[in-house]
């Protein structure tokens, strides 16, 4: 550690102090629990003490948990200090996996426009010394992280990492083909930015460890966990629906497959998987690929032209009447 950083880590320290006391004098329970949980030390997480107690505090009325939310976006967004930022990020991140329906609920509107780069952290930079420079890296891959799971939350309907997903093949039967797809390039998304971790040497000394950016990586990896078996659910379904996709919706499984199998490599570097994913997407990926190639083929051949524009993309695709006959599974109404 440079004495640059002890320098500044004694500044945050300080200023620490300082805004505790103050909320302490103002009688605002929630925002000294905000910044217990998101101090200025480049090193540690904030505890799992901390943390209860912040939700706790603001697990209430829809009222209390949206003044929370606020609150809690302020800090995050008004701050140029990395460990602040990436505290704060771990809150938001126990909100979707622990926080209670009030608040994921408060959580999935705000703001209301939504959208790309929610936490608007795509830009930050914390350049005062270099441990503060590399926690930035960490800051931006984790704001784009939750943002993902946010989006794919969305998506399909719920805060999945959250819930029992004992029902996922019963849910997943019962989506049109268009959904199906919409929700699995989200999850491809999802897994993509995944890989785009910065790097984090796992064989450190504990001396030269920095548990803050441990913390992330744990919990990253307990999203892989949810992530990874409600993508195995949703490329199962899509293998048993084989022979019922349209070919624009083909064509856009077999986009989605290779990314999800480009990101392989990377995958299997950073996190524990399981084989039967990749063989499973594989064996998908080549038995539709195939399909697509016959159906090419065959309006080749009769000297049709075969074409499919940016309105047949499953993002925007509606019910058709061959949805109305089948089940999703393949099986006849």
């Amino acid at each position: 550690m440079t004495k640059l950083t002890l320098f500044t880590d004694l500044i945050g320290i300080i200023k620490d102090k300082a805004s505790q006391s103050k909320a302490a004098l103002l009688s605002k329970p929630t925002t000294l629990s905000l910044l217990r949980a998101t101090t200025h030390n480049s090193f540690t997480p904030p505890t799992h003490k901390h943390i209860s107690t912040l939700l706790s505090s603001s697990d209430g009325s829809r009222a209390t948990a949206s003044s929370f939310l606020e609150l809690l976006m302020d800090r995050l967004q008004n701050t140029n200090n990395a460990a602040v930022a990436l505290k704060s990020l771990i809150v938001v991140h126990h909100i979707i996996s622990h926080g209670s329906f009030i608040l994921q609920d408060q959580l999935s509107v705000y703001p209301s426009t939504g959208g790309r780069n929610y936490l608007n952290l795509s830009n930050f930079r914390h350049n005062t010394n270099p441990t503060s420079w590399e926690l930035s890296s960490w800051v931006r891959w984790f704001a784009q992280h939750i943002e993902n799971i946010l989006c794919s939350s969305r998506i399909l309907g719920f805060f999945f990492l959250a819930k029992s997903l004992t029902d996922g093949e019963e849910r997943v039967s019962g989506l049109t083909n268009g959904d199906l797809l919409k929700e699995f390039d989200s999850l491809v998304t999802l897994v993509e930015g995944i890989c785009k971790r910065p790097n984090h040497a796992s064989n450190e000394s504990n001396k030269n460890k920095n548990k803050l950016v441990d913390e992330i990586v744990n919990l990253v990896s307990e999203d892989w966990v949810v992530i990874e078996s409600v993508v195995i659910v949703e490329v199962s379904e899509i293998k048993e629906r084989l022979g019922c996709f349209e070919f624009g919706e083909a064509v856009e499984l077999v986009c989605c497959l290779k990314r999800l199998e480009e990101c392989r490599e990377k995958v299997v570097m950073i996190l524990e998987s399981q084989q039967r994913l990749w063989d499973l997407v594989s064996d998908v990926k080549d038995k539709v690929g195939m399909e697509v190639y016959k159906e090419k083929s065959k309006v080749q051949k009769e000297g049709r032209s075969l074409r499919f524009s940016e309105s047949d993309r499953f993002s925007a695709r509606v019910i058709n009447s061959r949805d109305s006959l089948w089940f999703p599974s393949g099986r006849l109404l």
